[in-house]
Order: C-alpha cells, then structure tokens, then sequence
C-alpha cells in the first residue's frame, strides 16, 4: 500500500468509527484486524445445536447512548440495534451485538485475518510489518488494547510510558446452553459479590429465535486473574456448575458449555482523553482505554481521532 494513505490497526468500536468519519469526509483508509470477525469485544458466537442455531453475546452484553454522535448513527442503521428490555431498556446489537459493527463497516475496506507484529517508521510515515506482505501509510491509527501497544511500537516508544496509568481488567466468560423447559429464573443478574459477576439470558434479547435457553456468564475481574491462563476446557468445567446453582437446574443438563477468555475487558483505570498522538503526527492511539469502559467511550475516542486527522488537513 503507497504511502500517504491512513491505516486503521483494529476494526473495533473505536477502528471503525475512526474509519466511518474519515469515510464521509471522502478519505479512503483501510482498516485492518487480526480476527475473521470484526467488531472486538462487540461480538456474538454462533453455535448449530440440534433444532438450529444458537447465538450468544460473550463479549458486550449491551450499551448506552448519551452522546447525540453515536445516536446520530444509531439512527441511521435502525436494523442493526434493538432495545432489551432488563428493569430499563438496553441497546444491543440486532440479531446479535456483532450486528452494529458489520453495519458501520458497510462500504469501508476492512481486510481481516491480518496480524500486525511491529510497526517501524520511515521516512514517509510507517511500515506495518503484518504475517502477510508489509504495509506503508503516511499516517497509522492503533486501536489496539493499551497493553499491547509496547509490543508493537517498542518499549521506549515516547507514547508508551502514557499509558502506564492504563489498566485493563480480564474476563472469563461462558456460554451455555440448556433445555427449552429449563428454569429462566431472571433475563439478567449482576452481583459484584459473585464469581459470576454478571449472567443474561441472551435468548431474551430482540431478534433471539433460539430452539434451546441460552446464557452467557462472565466471571469477575478476581476470579477471571485467578483463573486466566487454565485452558478453556477447566474454564467452562469451572464456571459451569455455579451458573446452573444460579439458576436452579442440573449441569448435566447443558446442551453446551464453552469458555472464552477476553485476556483486556474491563476498563479499570482510563487515560482520561479520547486519544494519543505522537509528536510528528504520524500515529495515534485510542480505544475504550482512553474514557472508560463502554462502548461509546471506544466510539468517541475513534471519532476524535478522526476528527483530529481531519483538522490536520494532511490526510488523503
């Protein structure tokens, strides 16, 4: 790729709101991500059981709109959001919350399965060495995870001794499935005092035709440290028992039962602003870390970034 292009590094919330704004000023950057999804922790897990596919949200359960920006978008990809209705309505993804990041990135270029191992700078702005053919951009936006930042810029990188007040909390989460006739005792529970801080029934949320009861249950940020590196298998042996005490049934009885580890979840220390930019105006860094755990601060830190290109007047 020649340079003088923007190259987005992560084709979440914050990536591809980034890419979306640059998009309608008529920029044409390309993002990438290492996934063969997209959308990050806005992510829905399909599964074929007998009598049909099931769908479980194991990363974002939901989120909320205050910023007019992101109701603005939400507005204009109607089919893509829904509202769950738990005490207070919730807006999450429709069919699944993987649904609103494929629609942002409808007609923006996104290659997926691309992993990028280091980022080195030349003369014209950037190399991006990935597992495939290197990349050159005048300009990089890193939207990765704050502590994988150092990895891939190097240790002594001005910009990364800002992000040592970062920190990211990690989350075990399961997906389990039970018997259509299986106790539904609630739509969703949170309990900071529980190893399972949060549990939903997903198959209550709009758009869930489900032949079978599904739950997503993700672990607190102690019991997820304490049981990070287990293998997947040890997880879901784990956690599956305390969530059929939660809801009063056998754990025999689960039709399914599979883990997923988020290795940087929560955020639990921000930065405090929507982005970090080197002193050359070459790169920038952004994500949920930077204003908080949901996924309109991933949103505003992406559209800030944008913005912040855009005034510059040097993108293409």
């Amino acid at each position: 790729m020649s340079a003088g292009d923007v190259v987005i590094i992560g084709a979440g919330m914050a990536g591809l709101a980034c890419a979306r704004a640059l998009a309608a000023a008529g920029k044409a950057p390309l993002v990438i991500d290492k996934g063969r999804g997209i959308g990050g922790r806005m992510a829905t897990r399909r599964v074929a059981l007998a009598g049909g596919e099931v769908a479980f949200d194991h990363g974002a359960q939901y989120f909320s709109v205050r910023d007019p920006g992101l109701a603005a978008l939400l507005d204009a990809l109607p089919d893509a959001v829904g509202d769950w209705e738990i005490g207070r309505p919730r807006r999450v993804g429709r069919p699944g919350m993987s649904a609103l990041p494929r629609a942002m990135a409808a007609g923006l270029e996104v290659r997926q399965g691309v992993t990028v191992t280091a980022l080195r700078p030349t003369p014209e702005g950037w190399e991006i060495i990935t597992d495939r053919a290197p990349l050159h951009a005048a300009q990089v936006v890193l939207t990765v995870p704050a502590p994988q930042v150092a990895g891939l810029l190097g240790a002594s990188h001005p910009l990364v001794a800002a992000l040592r007040g970062v920190a990211i909390a990690p989350c075990l989460t399961l997906m389990a499935a039970f018997p259509p006739d299986a106790p539904r005792p609630f739509a969703a529970r949170g309990r900071d005092d529980h190893p399972l801080a949060w549990i939903a029934q997903d198959s209550t949320k709009p758009g869930r035709a489900a032949p079978v009861t599904a739950w997503v249950a993700q672990a607190s940020a102690e019991w997820s440290t304490a049981h990070l590196e287990e293998p997947p298998e040890a997880i879901a042996e784990r956690m599956l028992p305390m969530l059929a005490e939660a809801l009063g049934t056998d754990p025999a009885t689960a039709l399914h039962a599979r883990a997923h580890r988020w290795r940087y979840a929560r955020v639990t220390a921000p930065l405090g602003a929507p982005f970090l930019r080197s002193a050359d105006g070459a790169l920038w860094l952004g994500g949920d870390w930077c204003l908080g755990p949901r996924v309109e601060a991933a949103w505003q830190s992406g559209t800030a970034i944008a913005q912040d290109l855009l005034e510059r007047g040097d993108v293409r």
